[in-house]
């Protein structure tokens, strides 16, 4: 029923995968917004004014920045449609999190605002008149933000938008603050107790903490949030579906804004394969990634020595180490690049290892653990390890 509304408006609006299709959703999202928020913002600054009731006016201002914020974030969703330029190279796509977050930074602001008359009048409240009118408008007001939050989400998980799925969840937060003010008005009109005050308070409260979480919510695409574990799984899963792939690593997924990604990953080959056929498997997987998903990929190619009994007797070894070490720092580390070094006197093993993030062990800590079990090995092996962070990668950890 609720996607019933962009077949009206959006041709073809179920191939959400063409960008437009999703822009034009998007807007018809914001349209329905910014509509419905004003209607009821005007009907409940009227029946506020009527009764002398703050509280309802708190929330004739909550609907309003509503309005504001789907004005904003369709004035977003327009701009983001700008095509990359010689300053903006990736495209503008993150100018959506750039309103989403001036929507609520100006929620935050309103909410204080709001919670400083709401104190006020508590030292001199004014007497309250609730009609009836005012309390259908109320309950058709709790109606119409609950039809919005299932819009909201329907529309969100249709085009997989951050954006209009925090639009939802503030339209819950609505259907309780008015939930509120319509118990207060209800209890204050059989018993004659005036709570407009402490519903104002609650209300504004509410708008503050909305604001903040919303904040927190829009900041963290724009530092560097980390992707989807089922997006990483999908796109490792897809690079292993190529003949000759032996694996993966170091997969980095660098988001520029929704359905604007660039991936780059290590793919590892057979060393002995040759080098024109490890190639053209590399510019397949990119040009695969770039025509079925609209990713931009950048492969590194990485050659493993497959053909050697030694150094696949010596990587086994190794990689056992790996794995004893990982069930004494509580996560799976990983091994990549694995590399042989013969000499003389000693034998270089040189090696990556992939290592959390949140590790509660250091770098250092780590390469120590590793190093002195693999001497008990050989005491001609020596050990260089690279330590690198798992910025993107679903890491598993143990019990």
């Amino acid at each position: 029923m609720n996607l019933k509304i962009l077949s009206l408006f959006v041709r073809d609006y179920k191939n959400t995968s063409d960008p437009r299709v999703r822009d034009s959703c998007a807007s018809v999202a914001g349209m329905v917004g910014i509509v419905s928020n004003i209607f009821l913002s005007l009907l409940k600054i009227v029946i506020g004014i009527i009764t002398s009731s703050i509280a309802i006016t708190a929330d004739a201002i909550n609907n309003l920045t509503d309005a504001g914020s789907s004005i904003i974030t369709l004035i977003g969703f327009r701009l983001a449609k700008k095509p990359a330029d010689a300053e903006h190279p990736y495209g503008h796509r993150r100018i959506e999190y750039i309103t989403g977050l001036i929507v609520s930074m100006v929620i935050t602001i309103l909410g204080v605002q709001f919670l400083i008359s709401s104190v006020q009048s508590l030292f001199s409240p004014s007497e309250t008149n609730y009609t009836i009118p005012a309390f259908v408008i109320l309950v058709v007001s709790i109606l119409v933000k609950l039809w919005q939050s299932r819009f909201y989400v329907a529309v969100g998980k249709h085009i997989d938008s951050t954006t209009l799925i925090a639009t939802a969840s503030d339209s819950r937060n609505d259907v309780l603050s008015t939930s509120a003010v319509l118990l207060g008005a209800l209890i204050t009109r059989l018993t004659s107790v005036n709570l407009d005050g402490w519903l104002g308070c609650a209300v504004a409260i509410f708008i503050i903490k909305s604001g903040i979480c919303l904040v927190i919510e829009t900041a963290d695409p724009l530092l560097g949030l980390a992707p989807d574990p089922k997006l990483t799984k999908s796109i490792g899963d897809k690079i292993m579906t190529y003949e000759g792939v032996l694996g993966y690593h170091d997969l980095m997924v660098h988001n520029y804004g929704p359905d604007r990604c660039f991936v780059s990953v290590h793919v590892e080959v057979p060393a002995e394969q040759d080098i024109l056929v490890s190639h053209d498997i590399i510019d397949n997987i990119e040009f695969d990634f770039l025509r079925e998903t609209g990713m931009h990929v950048v492969i590194h190619l990485d050659p493993v020595v497959t053909a050697d009994a030694e150094i696949n007797a010596i990587h086994s070894e190794v990689a056992d180490i790996v794995g004893k070490v990982s069930a004494i720092v509580g996560y799976v580390i990983t091994m990549h690049d694995f590399r042989v070094v013969r000499g003389q006197t000693h034998t270089n093993l040189i090696f990556d290892i992939a290592v959390p993030c949140d590790s509660k062990y250091s770098d250092h800590e780590i390469r120590e653990m590793i190093e002195t079990r693999v001497r008990e090995l050989s005491p001609n092996y020596n050990t260089v390890i690279t330590c690198d962070r798992c910025y993107s990668q679903t890491v598993e950890k143990l019990d």
